[in-house]
Formats: structure tokens, C-alpha cells, sequence
């Protein structure tokens, strides 16, 4: 793939806090209360831990394949060696709309969050965009706080990894306290229901869960830049989902504990208003949880301009995107112009208003489950292929693993599909979908014609 372009430097710590911090973004503030709503408590607590099996089946795949190629990509690379550049450019398309739909929802959220703490900063109505009122000076600050993060990760993926371990254990801090204070001045009948609308509740959550728990696939994605022993990176990557299925479900319950279901349903920022119901009443409290959600708003917009603008130049590498796409800096070591074209999209996400939240996590946790079901089949056919390739860490029971990983994906897709229970809606979702598809339809074919070395790929055997 890269031929040694990019240099080695994030530490253990860096790695975790780009794969945990993704995983914990703002979501779980902005959320919360919507999953109990739908689900109850129970329920939405079984969603999480099914999302979360199916991504821990996954995650082992992805943990032995990054250990064997260590090489900028991830889902390119291992797809790539195992089902060849067709599929591979499927695979990495899908996973690019997964990253750039996280980037533009944190360029939404943002904005959003600022609201809730300065609700009159809201001024020079623009237009409506499916019921939602859009304001000039909310589009500003979405479009400045995109530039802000553009910068940091053009400047290089150190800065960007030490600010995103500072957030990550301010998160977890803040966390830690909200779950704390539900546990001692909770009420255990505010968690009634426990189920709401049966199957149909969970399953409506449970095509949430892809969305929520993407990240820990942005440790292959910079393989090349991680300065630690290979065995250990495939260690790493479970952990960080181990302690995201932990994070959602102590979040599903402590929300349970504060308010009851009338409310969660009067609020409009339930988990703010639960952090203030715990600690007696206080304002301070609400608003010390706000800024845990802006933390996590950095860290998932952060980790997903990381795993992007990387997935983006390796297929650009191998010939699938323009070429211009492949540019690193010759200081900073960073794919600046991957960067600059994910940067630009993450600006033009608030001019469609808050309503893009929900459409983002949809759309994107299709395409998301999508690639992890073409990297589970990489993984049995590599085993199958070659059993014999350097695998430092290695799954025990690795057949099991991978077919649950593909039957788990496969299982999950079905649920985004029209006439499931938790089917993605017409027209907005399913136009994002298919838009992405006709435009990758597009950059395939044009590749195709453009370059007689298309999808050719230079495995870097040092890695191995």
C-alpha cells in the first residue's frame, strides 16, 4: 500500500483513545433518551449488548487481519487480499460513507449543543428543511468548528491523537460521575417500562447500535502510524469495544434511574437533564455533562477525519480514486488532500439543519455493517487461502468467529431493508444510500477507463 510514507508515532494510549473516543461521541447524549423511549429500559439495553456482540465478532476478525497487514487501509487492504479490487472498492466505499456520515454528524451536533447551552445565540432564519428551521448563525458555528478540526488533522496525526486522549478521559470522568450519582439517587421505578413495543422497539434501537459503536475500525485504518507490537494492536481493538458495549449500557441505565418516562419524553436533551435530576437539581451538573458531550463530539469527529481521509487515500493508492487524492504532506505526513475533500463535506452537513442526525445514523450504520460483513468473509477466505500468513495475533476458533461475524452482519443489514421492522425511510435515507452508491458507481467506472493499473495493490510483506 503506502511504500513507508507514513511514520510510526501513536502510542497505546493514542490508539485506544482513538478507537474508545470514537466510539463514545456525542451520541449518547443526544440519544439516550430515545432508545429508552422506544425500547425501555430492558430493551434497550438487549440492543446494545446484541449490536455489541455482533460487533465484538467482527472486532476479533479485524483484530487478527490488522496484526497480519499492518498497512494503511484496513478494510482495502484485507479485502483487497482476499476477494480481490472489485470487491475491495465495495468494501471501502461502503466503510467511507460510514466515516464521512459520523463526520457530518458531529458537524450537526455541534451546533446543536451550543444551542442548548446559549439558546439565544439562534438568529437570521434561512429556510426549513424537513420541519426544521435552519439559522445563519447555526450553519456559522457548524462550518467554523469543521475548519477548526480539518486544521488539526492536516497539521498531523499526533496532535490530533494527544487531543483526543485528554478529551476521552474527560468524557469518561464525567461518565463516571452521571453513572455514580444515578446509582445512589436513582429511582429504580423511574426504569418502568422495561419493554416498550416488544421485538419491534428493540429492533428499531439495534439498528442504532452499528453507528454507535463504528470506531474501533479506525485502528487498521492508521496500522502504519501505530508504534507498538502488532500482537498487541489485535488485543487493543476488542478491548476498545468490550469497554463501548460497557459505556452505552452504564449510560441506557443511569438515564433509566434519573427520569421517568414522561420526563424523558418532555425533554429535548434527556441525558443533560438526568445529570442535573441526579445531583439535586443542579444547573452546573447538566451543563458539566454538555461539555462531556462537546468532548465527545471532537473525539468522534476527530477519530473519523483520521479513519476517512486514510481509507480514502489508500483507495486513491490503488488507483480507485483520482490520484490527487493520494498527496502526503512532505512535513506533517498526512494525506492532506483526503483530508481537505472530508473537511469540505463536514462544512456542507449543517446547511441540511438537525434533521440530518437521525438520517445519518441510518444511512451510514447500513453501509458501516456492510463493510464489516465484506471484511468477515475476507477473514474465512484468508484463512482458508492462506493459513500459513503471519498472524501475530491470532483468534482461537477463527472459523466459528468469522462465520458468526457474517451471519451477525448479514442479520443486522436485513434489518435496515424496506419491509423490516426498523427499515431505513423513504426518501431521505435511502437517497443518501443510493446517491452514494451512483457516485461510487461513477469514480469506479471512470477508474476503470482512466488508469490500466486499476486496484493494483503492493502488499507491504515487511508488515507481516
Amino acid at each position: 500500500m503506502s511504500k513507508g510514507n507514513f511514520e510510526r508515532v501513536l502510542s497505546r494510549k493514542d490508539v485506544f483513545a482513538l478507537a474508545f473516543g470514537a466510539m463514545i461521541g456525542w451520541g449518547w447524549v443526544v440519544l439516550a433518551g430515545s432508545w429508552v423511549n422506544m425500547a425501555g429500559t430492558l430493551g434497550s439495553i438487549v440492543a446494545f449488548l446484541f449490536g455489541g456482540i455482533m460487533v465484538l465478532f467482527v472486532g476479533l476478525t479485524y483484530a487478527e487481519l490488522t496484526s497480519a497487514m499492518p498497512e494503511c487501509g484496513g478494510e482495502h487492504v484485507f479485502s483487497h487480499r482476499a476477494l480481490g479490487a472489485n470487491m475491495s472498492f465495495v468494501c471501502t466505499w461502503a466503510i467511507i460513507l460510514g466515516y464521512v456520515s459520523v463526520v457530518a454528524f458531529e458537524a450537526v451536533a455541534f451546533p446543536t449543543v451550543v444551542e442548548y447551552l446559549f439558546p439565544n445565540y439562534i438568529q437570521l432564519k434561512m429556510y426549513t428543511v424537513a420541519g426544521y428551521d435552519v439559522y445563519f448563525t447555526w450553519v456559522l458555528v457548524g462550518v467554523i468548528s469543521s475548519i477548526a478540526i480539518t486544521v488539526i488533522n492536516y497539521l498531523g496525526v499526533k496532535p490530533a491523537a494527544f487531543l483526543q486522549g485528554v478529551l476521552t478521559i474527560l468524557i469518561a470522568l464525567i461518565g463516571i460521575s452521571f453513572f455514580s450519582g444515578a446509582l445512589v439517587n436513582g429511582e429504580v421505578a423511574n426504569m418502568k417500562p422495561l419493554f416498550t413495543d416488544g421485538m419491534k422497539g428493540i429492533l428499531g434501537v439495534a439498528v442504532m447500535t452499528p453507528f454507535m459503536y463504528v470506531g474501533f475500525d479506525v485502528i487498521p485504518q492508521a496500522a502504519e502510524e501505530i508504534n507498538m507490537p502488532f500482537n498487541k494492536i489485535g488485543k487493543l481493538l476488542v478491548l476498545s469495544v468490550v469497554m463501548a458495549i460497557v459505556w452505552y449500557i452504564m449510560i441506557i441505565i443511569g438515564v433509566s434511574l434519573a427520569l421517568d418516562k414522561a420526563a424523558m419524553e418532555a425533554s429535548s436533551l434527556v441525558t443533560a437533564d438526568a445529570m442535573k435530576a441526579v445531583f439535586n437539581g443542579s444547573g452546573l451538573a447538566s451543563k458539566i455533562l454538555i461539555i462531556g458531550g462537546i468532548g465527545g463530539i471532537i473525539t468522534s469527529w476527530n477519530s473519523f477525519f483520521v479513519g476517512g481521509s486514510r481509507a480514502i487515500y489508500s483507495m486513491a493508492e490503488s488507483k480507485m480514486l483520482p490520484s490527487f487524492l493520494a498527496k502526503l504532506h512532505p512535513k506533517y505526513k498526512t494525506p492532506t488532500n483526503a483530508i481537505l475533500l472530508i473537511g469540505v463535506l463536514s462544512m456542507v452537513a449543517p446547511l441540511f439543519g438537525r434533521k440530518m442526525l437521525v438520517w445519518l445514523v441510518d444511512a451510514g450504520g447500513l453501509t458501516i455493517v456492510v463493510a464489516y460483513l465484506i471484511v468477515s468473509i475476507s477473514f474465512l477466505v484468508l484463512r482458508k487461502k492462506e493459513p500459513n500468513m503471519p498472524r501475530p495475533y491470532k483468534v482461537k476458533r477463527g472459523k466459528a468467529v468469522g462465520t458468526m461475524a457474517v451471519i451477525l452482519s448479514g442479520l443486522i443489514i436485513i434489518l435496515y431493508l424496506p419491509g423490516a421492522p426498523a427499515a431505513l425511510v423513504w426518501p431521505y435515507e435511502w437517497v443518501i444510500i443510493i446517491g452514494w452508491s451512483i457516485l461510487g458507481a461513477i469514480f469506479y467506472a471512470w477508474a476503470k477507463v482512466s488508469y490500466s493499473d486499476f486496484g493494483v495493490h503492493e502488499f507491504n510483506l515487511d508488515a507481516e
